[in-house]
């Protein structure tokens, strides 16, 4: 399923530097434009998001600052979605400051870095229900469960248990910007 963005900026799914004109040679690795040559298609930026599970989210503290963490998140309806303690930082910063980018990335070796930013808004929600199915999905990726297997009465009995504290935060994306260095 496609990363949903929003309408009021379709088309934008680049960053200044992906929109830079193309080089000619002065990269050591030939003629053109790098940036575009190592961007993710939309299947493969998807497929990228199914994938992998961990992933770092920036708010904007009360000051100004950047607050950083990395949790888990699945796929919910074709948004990012991860569920947290309501009353944690990044909670009460998305609260006052909608504002969120979201990375996920991998590789160890430069030819084999991979990642997927996406920056958007966060939809903030306390509603048991969808908290629930978020904590649901998210439970699922990190322990390798699947759905099914965690809506019998005991595991929704111990998710409720500990969705009581919890909040679920959708990204509604903006923009993406992508890149796979095995492209190179």
């Amino acid at each position: 399923m496609p990363v949903q963005k929003n309408t009021a900026d379709e088309g934008a799914d680049s960053s200044r530097a992906d929109q830079a004109a193309p080089t000619s040679g002065t990269t050591g690795h030939g003629s053109g434009n790098r940036r575009a040559q190592i961007r993710m298609t939309e299947t493969e930026v998807t497929d990228f998001l199914a994938t992998h599970h961990k992933v770092q989210v920036a708010t904007v503290g009360r000051h100004g600052e950047p607050h950083l963490s990395t949790l888990f998140y699945a796929m919910v309806d074709g948004r990012l979605a991860f569920w947290t303690y309501a009353t944690a930082q990044k909670t009460v910063n998305l609260r006052r400051d909608k504002r969120m980018t979201c990375l996920v990335e991998t590789g160890e070796d430069y030819a084999e870095l991979r990642g997927v930013a996406l920056y958007g808004t966060a939809e903030v929600t306390d509603d048991p229900e969808t908290v629930m199915r978020v904590g649901t999905d998210v439970t699922a990726v990190m322990t390798g469960a699947s759905p099914e297997e965690l809506r019998t009465p005991e595991a929704q009995e111990q998710l409720a248990r500990a969705g009581r504290k919890r909040a679920a935060v959708f990204l509604d994306v903006d923009r993406v910007v992508s890149w796979d260095h095995r492209k190179l």
